[in-house]
């Protein structure tokens, strides 16, 4: 039996979005082709098509009965997670043709590594990227070749853009490809305690750029689950990729297996298979609401708290921060995975994985079960593990408990019984916050304020020793019009020595922390932000805040009268705006809108 929260939420989404989504069915069915899509080419525009073709695809496609599927691709190789893509288009035509099909390179998007951006001005770039991503993707899609499509993409802006592409040609179908995790490095403990020392002063750089590149070490996705990986778990739970595939070592036989086998799935959606199902009716407010418990039963990254809401606006359906907060009051926190505990995301898999979580969330009613899938119809079938039978791909039951307690944790006894994921509200607007790696003792802060305006002066006032006390860190003006809302990750070793000391200290701030902020309490994403007449404009060192995890309280201690008579600050912010090619993004920035509306520049 279904959870009466899951049941009353998904109602909820489904009537609030009721026109929206008609209207969207509606238009990606006025797109559908009864054949493939290139027939309605004029023989010029064809010829284009497939001017650069091999003889056999130009045959083919010149025929009107093989689908061309394209593939899109987040290639490059400074990305550890996108590397293994640079043969997957070879790979991945020859998985087509053995099914009578053709695939293209429909078009590239851009990729950036936030864990090389981090504290530098590119970063002021990376939430913008995720549109740019989006719209990338629909200049390939745009030729009308294509009668489905597979996208090559994991990190963290890349997949959401990805998706909101996909569903903007909901009438194709589609299925997306992972590459898989690298192999596990240094421990996640030991690169934190180096990382802390550094912060104190007590370890050199040789030291901390050893344990970073013991680390982050090889090919793949990194190992802690911040927004790359949470992209994998909710883009499975929702039915996007191949059972099983989200997690699994790039360049070993199984992979190569689940690649050919996702490039032959997508050939069984088309119009001209028989089994027509586009990606835009596959996406319905129940794969949606299965995509936010997936995020909130693992302790997934913040960032999708925002893509998520972008994504499902793409496909009409109207989500917002309520939805999640009501959600997680009924789905209990099933992993520990770094940095909400020690085990990286190998660890995960080998403790039974996303088949595992599935199986115990669809058991206990936390799951829509009844829901399309790139892999057929029932989400049973996601519970299940692939595995190579004498070299052939062949699926099989996954586990049924946990074969590691310690990373995966049953419904019966969860690690906590709410969510990874809360809202918080107040007189400083609405903020969400990360609680599944927060220590219980600082689940609930009250202390004055210390306010910056920029992330790179909190560095100097923790070595000056300027937050040795209790302290409500206030960063402000990282919002999406103010800067483009820059992950503030750099934040976090000092922070974390803070508390060692014995501090209570917590984080406000308008910007974003992803997947990675750990223990430290975390109130990010406020909005409305500060340069768009958010009380966080308001805030003046001393002044008491109030945070409470266990209400949902974000509360500025200040009288009512006086705060209407404060004055807002405002700095220039064009310095934030010019180098680093961030002039070129000022039109996107100023029409970004909140996180919880997705900071999302297309009006979906």
């Amino acid at each position: 039996m279904i959870n009466p929260t899951l049941s009353r939420v998904t109602q909820r989404i489904i009537e609030r979005s009721k026109q929206s989504r008609t209207a969207y069915l509606a238009r990606i069915a006025a797109a559908r082709s009864q054949t493939v899509h290139r027939s309605q080419l004029a023989c010029g525009n064809l010829a284009h098509g497939f001017a650069a073709c091999q003889p056999s695809d130009k045959a083919a496609l010149k025929n009107m009965v093989h689908s061309d599927i394209a593939i899109i691709t987040a290639y490059n190789d400074m990305l550890s997670a996108h590397q293994p893509y640079e043969n997957y288009p070879q790979r991945l035509k020859q998985a087509l043709h053995s099914v009578g099909a053709v695939g293209q390179v429909a078009g590239g998007v851009p990729a950036m590594c936030d864990g090389v951006t981090q504290g530098q001005d590119g970063m002021e770039l990376s939430l913008m990227s995720r549109d740019v991503i989006a719209m990338s993707a629909a200049i390939g899609l745009a030729h009308n070749m294509f009668d489905g499509a597979l996208f090559l993409g994991i990190c963290d802006k890349i997949v959401p853009g990805l998706v909101m592409s996909a569903l903007s040609f909901g009438h194709l179908p589609a299925v997306f490809v992972p590459a898989g995790p690298m192999s596990s490095g240094l421990p996640n403990k030991e690169k934190v305690r180096v990382r802390q020392l550094y912060a104190e002063g007590k370890a050199d750089r040789h030291a901390l750029l050893a344990a970073e590149a013991a680390s982050y070490h090889g090919i793949g996705t990194c190992t802690f689950y911040g927004t790359a990986n949470t992209n994998q778990m909710v883009l499975e739970v929702m039915g996007l990729h191949l059972p099983g595939a989200s997690f699994i070592h790039p360049e070993t036989p199984l992979r190569d297996a689940l690649n050919d086998a996702a490039a032959r799935q997508v050939t069984r959606l088309t119009e001209t298979s028989g089994h027509y199902l586009p990606v835009g009716q596959l996406v319905d407010e129940k794969v949606v609401v299965n995509g936010i418990v997936a995020l909130l039963a693992t302790g997934g990254s913040t960032n999708l708290t925002m893509h998520m809401v972008a994504m499902a606006r793409a496909a009409g359906i109207m989500i917002n921060w309520d939805d999640f907060s009501e959600l997680s009051d009924a789905v209990p926190l099933l992993c520990r995975i770094y940095p909400n505990g020690p085990a990286d995301i190998n660890q995960f898999q080998a403790a039974g994985g996303v088949q595992l979580v599935i199986h115990e969330l669809l058991k206990n009613g936390l799951l829509h079960q009844d829901v399309h899938t790139v892999a057929g119809f029932g989400l049973e079938r996601y519970t299940q593990e692939p595995w190579l039978d004498n070299g052939q791909l062949a699926w099989r039951d996954g586990a049924r408990s946990s074969l590691d307690n310690n990373v995966i944790a049953s419904i019966a006894a969860p690690f906590e019984h709410h969510g990874g994921t809360k809202v918080l509200t107040g007189n400083l607007g609405r903020a969400v916050m990360k609680t599944s790696a927060i220590p219980a003792d600082n689940q609930i802060i009250e202390a004055p304020a210390i306010v910056f305006e920029s992330q790179h002066d909190i560095v100097p006032a923790f070595e000056a020793g300027k937050l040795n006390q209790d302290c409500v860190v206030v960063v402000r003006f990282q919002g999406p019009q103010a800067n483009g809302m820059p992950e503030l990750h750099k934040l976090m070793p000092p922070l974390g020595v803070l508390m060692d000391r014995g501090f209570k200290v917590a984080l406000v701030t308008d910007g974003r922390l992803s997947g990675a902020s750990g223990k430290v309490p975390a109130a990010i994403h406020v909005t409305p932000e500060a340069c768009a007449g958010g009380v966080l404009a308001k805030v003046q060192n001393g002044d008491v805040i109030r945070i409470n995890n266990h209400t949902g309280e974000l509360q500025l201690r200040v009288d009512t009268a006086e705060l209407a008579q404060r004055a807002a600050y405002q700095p220039e912010l064009n310095a934030d705006h010019i180098g680093c090619g961030r002039e070129l993004f000022s039109a996107l920035r100023s029409q970004l809108s909140g996180a919880e509306q997705g900071a999302c520049c297309i009006p979906f």
